[in-house]
């Protein structure tokens, strides 16, 4: 009998976790993205869809159990090996760009969009933007003081109530179909359509996003009892059962994109296309429907962006306390929500091309090599010969006026031609293996050496 509530216990101790995890990290990228890029992919939706689930799924699977594994307390010491201005210089890029910069105004924004916008006469859309996000940070805000709060608020009531919004959808939509999946799709999904799904994902910011929110991931599993092998152990069933879940949701949303074609002409963003498709079998309740399941669907993001933001900066500068910086990053939030989605879009995808690749290489080398001798030289060697493809790369995805200057137009010209898979935007694919081989056949060469020497 003890047995059975025991084994019981664990079940729902693991939805609980499950539910956190994917309640923390699917925000409104997860939601808008996948739409889109099945109307892009059109016929080859299935290929672009396993693609966007490769970055938008396992990748920050694997964060979560770097974090984890190495039983860091923050990103500051998951990245501490390469060396602490690197790490200090990685914690806030990381958390400026998941955070107050783009990531955060982003879940406020793209709630207004579709869940307040559409109400609101177009005098009225400046001020009630401005109304709307001062509310939605508000309320972040209030539930994130209780730092405890999160496995109750997200595990439990959030995050069931918006994948029941969304079932419904699902439902309805493949019941009745708005066309075949024969359509052409668009140039970049022409060929190479996988590898143009996995760049699609990274403007989820997941893996980048995860290396940081796992911190308050943990911290609240820890709350329930659950510590070092243990933890791991919840930590890997969670978060694969939480990332099946995702990668359904994620093929689901594609071929709602793919089928839309049928009815809808190609959208701008996966927002618009959303809207319409929603829109298309709700009628006049679907924009209102729609709203709520966005809504719901980027506050749980918010609350781990904020919660996370605040305890990985307190951690970093100690002299200012939690609440300070909670108070900072709600506030700066707040007020660059108010630029709008469009402008949030469009400057963030230079810091992803930049920071996907460094968080990539720190996961592996986390996963690999953390507790091996000479493991801060595989760090460093990895973390150099990812940085300069991570930079290039940057700057191809940069604004016309940087990328059309001569000198980086030349010096994007070598690296695209002679570097292999650079122009399809992975140009750091080989670099980081090369970084982490000679690190490790290095680190080797001077444990031998210096057994050598004890030896004499």
């Amino acid at each position: 009998m003890e047995q059975a509530e025991h084994t019981q216990h664990n079940f729902w101790q693991l939805l609980v976790v499950s539910s956190l995890i994917f309640g923390m990290f699917f925000g409104s990228g997860n939601l808008i993205f996948p739409v889109h890029l099945g109307q892009m992919a059109g016929q080859h939706w299935f290929s672009a869809a396993l693609g966007f689930a490769v970055s938008g799924s396992l990748f920050p699977l694997l964060a979560i159990l770097a974090v984890v594994v190495t039983k860091s307390d923050g990103l500051y010491d998951l990245a501490k090996p390469v060396g602490r201005h690197y790490a200090a210089f990685f914690l806030v890029m990381v958390h400026l760009t998941i955070g107050p910069f783009f990531g955060t105004p982003r879940t406020a924004a793209t709630a207004f969009q579709m869940a307040a916008e559409p109400f609101l006469p177009q005098r009225w859309t400046t001020v009630g933007q401005w109304l709307f996000t001062a509310g939605f940070f508000g309320l972040a805000y209030l539930i994130a003081i209780h730092q405890n709060s999160l496995i109750k608020w997200i595990g439990k009531y959030l995050n069931a109530l918006f994948l029941a919004l969304l079932a419904v959808i699902f439902v309805v939509a493949f019941c009745k179909p708005m066309g075949s999946l024969n359509h052409t799709p668009s140039v970049a999904y022409q060929s190479g359509a996988t590898i143009s799904g996995l760049l699609e994902g990274y403007n989820t910011i997941d893996a980048v996003a995860r290396l940081a929110l796992s911190v308050t991931f943990v911290h609240a599993v820890r709350a329930l009892g659950y510590h070092d092998r243990e933890l791991t152990k919840l930590t890997a069933k969670a978060g694969t059962l939480a990332i099946v879940v995702e990668v359904l949701v994620y093929f689901g949303l594609v071929l709602l994109g793919a089928f839309s074609l049928g009815e809808l002409a190609l959208s701008a963003n996966g927002g618009v296309a959303l809207s319409q498709i929603v829109g298309h079998y709700f009628s006049n309740l679907g924009t209102a429907f729609l709203g709520i399941l966005v809504t719901l669907g980027v506050f749980t993001t918010a609350l781990g962006l904020v919660t996370s933001f605040a305890q990985d900066f307190h951690k970093l500068f100690p002299k200012v306390s939690y609440l300070t910086w909670l108070r900072t990053t709600t506030i700066a939030s707040f007020l660059v929500a108010n630029v709008g989605l469009d402008n949030i879009i469009a400057w963030s995808l230079p810091v992803l091309m930049l920071l996907y690749p460094l968080s990539l290489a720190l996961i592996l080398v986390s996963l690999t090599v953390a507790k091996w001798a000479h493991a801060g030289l595989i760090y460093k060697l990895t973390i150099v010969f990812t940085a300069v493809p991570a930079v290039l790369d940057m700057l191809a995805n940069s604004p016309a006026v940087v990328t059309n200057w001569a000198p980086i137009a030349n010096l994007l010209r070598v690296y695209h031609t002679y570097v292999p898979f650079a122009s399809l935007g992975l140009g750091w694919l080989v670099p980081t293996l090369a970084g982490f081989t000679l690190g490790i056949v290095w680190g080797h060469w001077r444990l031998v050496a210096e057994r050598m020497t004890e030896d004499v």
